[in-house]
């Protein structure tokens, strides 16, 4: 099963990326840092080290999985069910801070989001190993950077004829115009790799510190915005902020905790942030639109065949595309300027939660079934939870 999930587009282009860096970096040290003395040998032992960091938590992050909620769990007290989110798909009941992931086709334990790169969602138990897997890749690739740009260095300062020629003479591994071009792409990609996990990095220990997940994050944001009438939402598990980051990096193995029943804040309860989201689900409903469809949509990424506007804004996530004929009836639940996301009437009638059918497509396939076709407010940061 840990073999399969390395099996997939996701983690073996990351494992290309890592091992061409690797490589890179101890080929271009061989050129002009020699391991035959001690700054040498280091330099190869630190590169050494940063994979083996790199490769250990990239494959127990994916290994061990976020955790998942048991097939058809209840709560040890049916009178808490009134307080919890049913999954039709599971056949049971969400457990607090629980989502269900439409590519585990499972409900995930304090689930952050599904990580194409390890195959796998990353949530309550493999949290920290995903974690420093982006931390040990920032301290491995800006590091690498280094015997990289220094052999670029290193070979375009020699500029004495002789020198060059002692050069090509005395080196351990050869060095051609195409090892040039090499070393060159690599910096490149190097630097592009640094900045890309960087800057998720940073959304990871942000949301560390606060002792929230992604969709969390947005629940909170969502509960922010709420008319000022309205009790205030408080987040029931931001403990404080040496706290919050205990809850993820920590001595104790690879998580703690159930992954089922969480330290909350004194004035909350095991149910405060199921609650929110249970009237988060009722304003949805309420705000949400029929619309009828006016052609056949065949369920295209980017809807090429629908406008050019339409195809450049397409959402960029991994939730799919409705399809569906014309004439049915559509209820939308969010939207953007060129798209909508709905479900079919026919399904969510018929509760058909094996198969719910729902996705996006494109807004001019569709017209309202009120008589005003009005602007709908974007709110394309809209989420499933």
């Amino acid at each position: 099963m840990a073999l399969g999930r390395l099996l997939h587009w996701g983690p073996l282009t990351a494992l290309t990326i890592i091992f061409t860096l690797f490589i890179a970096s101890v080929y271009s040290s061989l050129v002009w840092w020699s391991p035959l003395n001690v700054a040498g040998l280091i330099n190869i032992a630190l590169l050494v080290v940063f994979l083996v960091c790199i490769l250990y938590n990239f494959i127990k992050a994916s290994r061990i999985g976020p955790g998942y909620v048991p097939l058809r769990w209840k709560p040890e007290k049916t009178t808490d069910e009134k307080f919890m989110q049913f999954c039709q798909i599971c056949e049971g009941y969400k457990a607090p801070r629980s989502h269900h992931c439409r590519q585990c086709n499972r409900c995930v334990m304090k689930m952050d989001h599904h990580c194409p790169w390890i195959n796998n969602c990353v949530g309550h138990k493999n949290h920290k190993r995903f974690t420093l897997f982006l931390f040990f890749v920032v301290i491995g690739c800006s590091y690498a950077a280094v015997p990289l740009i220094g052999c670029i260095y290193y070979v375009f300062t020699m500029v004495n004829p002789m020198a060059y020629r002692r050069f090509l003479y005395a080196q351990l591994v050869p060095f051609e115009f195409y090892h040039l071009l090499g070393i060159v792409f690599c910096i490149g990609l190097d630097i592009g790799v640094t900045i890309a996990v960087a800057l998720l990095l940073f959304y990871q220990i942000k949301d560390i510190v606060r002792n929230e997940s992604a969709i969390e994050a947005w629940i909170v944001e969502k509960a922010a915005h709420r008319s000022k009438n309205d009790v205030k939402f408080i987040y029931p598990y931001n403990l404080g902020r040496w706290e919050n980051i205990k809850q993820v990096l920590h001595f104790n193995g690879d998580y703690i905790g159930d992954g089922i029943h969480w330290p909350v804040v004194e004035s909350c309860n095991q149910y405060s942030l199921t609650v929110e989201q249970l009237r988060q689900k009722q304003v949805k409903r309420h705000y949400s639109v029929e619309f009828k469809s006016t052609v056949t949509f065949n369920g295209s990424f980017c809807g090429w065949r629908n406008g050019l506007k339409t195809c450049l804004t397409f959402p960029c996530s991994v939730e799919g595309r409705l399809r569906f004929e014309k004439d049915e009836i559509l209820v939308v639940t969010r939207w953007r300027k060129h798209w909508l996301y709905a479900m079919k009437v026919e399904n969510e009638k018929k509760n058909l939660a094996k198969d719910p059918q729902k996705g996006w497509f494109p807004r001019n396939c569709a017209i309202r079934l009120d008589d005003h076709d009005g602007d709908i407010t974007n709110q394309d940061k809209s989420k499933d939870e």
